[in-house]
């Protein structure tokens, strides 16, 4: 039986690490991996993180289960971050369970609006490669519209004519900030008008908030989140720890469901539960446990806040220098300025990119995306001039 399966087509981002990884050149530059990096090109563990690590080695007393819920503790200090510290539960509300990392939430998340009756989800395009794999594994449908125009803005046209063709009750997927992969992310006054959006046409929001605390901070990246969930009766939010933790590894994630009462959340929450137990049965903990023993410390918060303040810090300096370079070649850098988070895409072709690799030793994704945190004050210029030199 096994025989009859024909090979799946190789991820084409983990074919990019291999071949920079084989590439002898010493002024290579890595734009693919989303990870963050220094200016000195490293991924660092926080420190917050290794001294809850450490608390963690001196106390953790056993390894047994926890449950396919997780660490609780870890999934309520994580709620005043994300939906505010005056009513994080919106009155009883909300509630969440651990998951294996961003990926995990949305993936409970979709299968839990399949479970409640969603026949499709819509999304904006460009996105995570992994979210139309995940629906389609689902075998929830997707429809799609177009989430920014050409010249690198929001495409709110095409966002109300997809909310306009969307069924009630069906789901719709929203960045809640530092959009992967455009940058590109909704203003405050285009979420005010999502949130109403939504509600009238009585759609599941799906929220998938990967990045708090990249884009703006921590509270101006949850303005878009906490504005739809004001409006609506029911969402679904996915939440990962991997990027504003540095704990990509680890797989840190939770997932929370708001219904519209208090006495319905048991039921949807006994569904996550065995999705969860078919799915991965219980999620791993040291990194939850790490997250939340920092969450419960008010000088971890500080530090952890601070190295999260220097991350934010760095990728607006290279993304204003990027900005300041105006046009390379063809492509135009300005854009890029007013973005958020780690990706950004430029208007390539693949004949360019692969120029840029081949010629430049510069590599990034095919669709055009870069990390924008694998540029440095040391080769931030090479990186401009090779983009001028491939699009001239």
């Amino acid at each position: 039986m096994l025989s009859t399966l024909t090979p799946q087509p190789a991820d084409a981002l983990l074919a990019l690490i291999k071949l920079y990884a084989a590439d002898p050149r010493a002024d290579k530059i890595d734009l693919g991996v989303g990870v963050y990096r220094t200016g000195q090109g490293d991924t660092p563990v926080f420190g917050a993180i290794k001294a809850a690590e450490q608390r963690l080695v001196d106390t953790q007393e056993s390894k047994s289960y926890l449950g396919p819920e997780g660490d609780m503790g870890f999934v309520h200090a994580l709620m005043p971050y994300v939906f505010g510290t005056a009513n994080p539960t919106m009155d009883g509300r909300i509630e969440g369970m651990q998951t294996p990392g961003g990926t995990g939430g949305v993936r409970l998340a979709v299968a839990l609006a399949k479970r409640s009756g969603a026949p499709k989800i819509w999304m904006g395009t460009p996105s995570w490669p992994n979210h139309a794999q995940i629906f389609a594994d689902i075998g929830l449908e997707l429809k799609t519209f177009t989430h920014a125009t050409a010249d690198g803005v929001v495409d709110m046209d095409a966002l109300r004519a997809a909310i306009a063709a969307a069924d009630a009750g069906d789901a719709i997927l929203l960045h809640g900030c530092c959009h992967n992969p455009s940058g590109i992310d909704y203003s405050e006054a285009q979420w005010d008008e999502i949130a109403g959006l939504v509600a009238e046409a009585q759609l599941l929001p799906v929220l998938d908030l990967a990045y708090q605390g990249l884009g703006q901070g921590m509270e101006a990246d949850a303005y878009g989140l906490r504005r739809v969930l004001a409006a609506v009766p029911e969402a679904l939010i996915a939440y990962s720890c991997d990027k504003n933790f540095g704990m990509y590894r680890d797989r840190v994630g939770a997932v929370y469901a708001m219904v519209a009462d208090p006495a319905q959340l048991g039921a949807v929450l006994s569904h996550g539960y065995a999705l969860a137990r078919a799915a991965w049965s219980m999620p791993p903990d040291h990194g939850a446990a790490a997250v939340r023993l920092i969450l419960e410390d008010p000088a971890l918060v500080k530090l952890w806040l601070d190295e999260l303040d220097t991350m934010r810090t760095r990728m607006r300096q290279v993304r204003a220098r990027l900005a300041e370079a105006g046009m390379a070649g063809r492509v135009n850098m300005v854009p890029l300025g007013s973005q958020n988070g780690l990706f950004s895409m430029l208007p390539l072709s693949g004949e360019q990119i692969l120029k840029l690799r081949e010629d430049h030793a510069i590599y990034m994704a095919g669709s055009g995306r870069i990390n924008v945190a694998g540029l440095t004050m040391g080769n931030i210029d090479k990186f401009i001039a090779a983009v001028a030199a491939v699009s001239a």
